[in-house]
This record gives C-alpha cells, structure tokens and sequence, in this order.
C-alpha cells in the first residue's frame, strides 16, 4: 500500500498528502481530547479488507502501539422462518430459516419450546459479492405438546446474536397426519393395480403364445397328412410305369397261328 498511512497528524493538522486514497473521508480523530493525551482514530465504514494490524507510533515519544482489527457483520434484521414441506414418512413438518449479511460465517441453531436443541441437517451457505454470508438451515419436526420453535444465527467471537420464534397450529399436523395416511392409502392401491395388470397382461400373452403354438402344430400335422398322400399317389403312378403287362397264353398260340395262316397264303400267290 503506497503511501502505507491511514492518517498523518503534525501539529494537530492532518497531513492529506501521505494518506492512502482507500482511507480518505473514513478517518477522524477526537480533536478536543488530545490535549489530554487521547489520540485515539476512528475509522467508519468499515470494510472486510480493513481487517488487520495497525500501528500507533509517535516520533515526538519514539513510542508505538498496535491493534487488531476484526472484521464481523451481522444482518440488521432477524433471521426468516418459513414452511419448507411436509416429510410423509414421519408425518413431520421441514422448516426453513434463512439469513444473511454475515461474516464470517455464522452459527445456525433450532431450539425447541424448552430450549432444547434440535437435530438439523449441516447448513448451506453461500458467499456473496460483498464478502458477506447468507445462510440457510432445515429441520424437520413432529408434533410436541408446544409447537414453537426458534431459529437462532450466532458469532461467538463477537457475542452478536438474532433469533426468530415460529409456531405451528396442532391442526395443522392432523392435517398432515391425514395426508400422509391418505398417500399411503393411495401407493397402496397403486400397487395392486399395477400388480393386476401385470397378471392380466402375462395371461393374455401366455395365451397368444399358446394359440400360435397350437396353429403351428396343425399346419405341421396337416402337411405331414398332404405329404402321405401325395407320396402315395406318387408310388402308384410309379408302379404303372415300371410293371410290364403280362399276356395270356391262348392270346399268344392264337396269334402264331393267325401268322402262320398269312404266311401260306402269300406263298400259294407267289407260286
């Protein structure tokens, strides 16, 4: 940091020239108690970046001073409850808290009517532009004879502590109580229903397969019959062409003597 001074003081009069321009118009001294020794600086607007260690030195003395300057924010409002869902399976209520305007990060607690501490999931938070933290808690809870809880934002190093109460009616969880049951009523019957589909789907698929199996067979039996028949006629066709037609013995001497009868005849006409 050049030049590395917050505020120059000679004679009583601040020196504007040696100091730093991250500093200009955010100092000031108490003028009427330094006759008494008090030369003590107060540094407004404080910024995350004016953390850190500061020295006092007096040349006139050849004394010094140092000082460490924390930087802590807090928001100026208190943290935001609100409903953030229903937990079917416990039949509980998620409540949200959120806030911001932080640093650094800050701790998050649920207390219950009596000031218990209630269990809660590890905090989410984000860091934004300006260096500071908003942070967000969830818890769910049931049902309990005080249905008041608090969300409480903390820094232990600077004490600095915000909190916000928020009841919920007992109404409001019968209500819950009937719905969750109303939905597992509804699962239920879904199941079931899924469940008959299923079985009516698979029988009437089963039985699809078991006609197209029985269709297969009688076309397969019906070709084998169509096959046997014609394999039959064939084999008769078969034999006609290959059985030689047998010939009486009479038709045969009948027919030598017809031939031997045309035989004379031709060699009385030739003598």
């Amino acid at each position: 940091m050049d030049p590395r001074f917050v505020r120059v003081m000679r004679l009583g009069n601040e020196l504007v020239d040696k100091k730093h321009n991250f500093f200009k118009g955010r100092t000031s001294m108490f003028t009427d108690e330094m006759k008494n020794g008090n030369i003590s600086m107060k540094l407004s607007n404080v910024q995350l970046s004016d953390q850190g260690k500061y020295r006092c030195f007096i040349p006139a003395l050849g004394r010094q001073a140092f000082v460490q300057l924390v930087f802590a924010s807090g928001p100026s409002s208190p943290p935001v409850i609100s409903l953030s869902g229903l937990d079917g399976q416990s039949g509980g209520v998620v409540l949200q808290c959120e806030s911001a305007g932080w640093y650094p990060e800050p701790e998050v607690l649920w207390l219950d009517a009596e000031g218990k501490l209630l269990s809660a999931g590890p905090p989410e938070t984000v860091r934004g532009p300006d260096d500071l933290y908003t942070v967000s808690s969830r818890v769910t809870v049931e049902k309990r004879p005080s249905n008041s809880f608090t969300c409480r934002v903390q820094h232990h190093n600077t004490n600095h502590i915000t909190q916000t109460h928020f009841s919920i009616s007992d109404d409001f969880f019968k209500l819950q109580s009937s719905s969750s049951s109303v939905n597992i009523g509804l699962a239920v019957s879904l199941a079931v229903c899924i469940l008959l589909m299923l079985a009516v789907s698979f029988f009437f698929l089963w039985k699809r397969r078991q006609n197209i199996f029985n269709t297969i067979r009688n076309l397969s039996e019906c070709f084998k019959t169509n096959k046997t028949k014609d394999q039959i006629s064939a084999d008769e066709e078969k034999g006609k062409l290959t059985t030689p037609e047998t010939v009486p013995m009479e038709t045969l001497k009948d027919k030598g003597e017809e031939l031997s009868k045309q035989f004379e005849n031709q060699s009385k006409y030739l003598s």
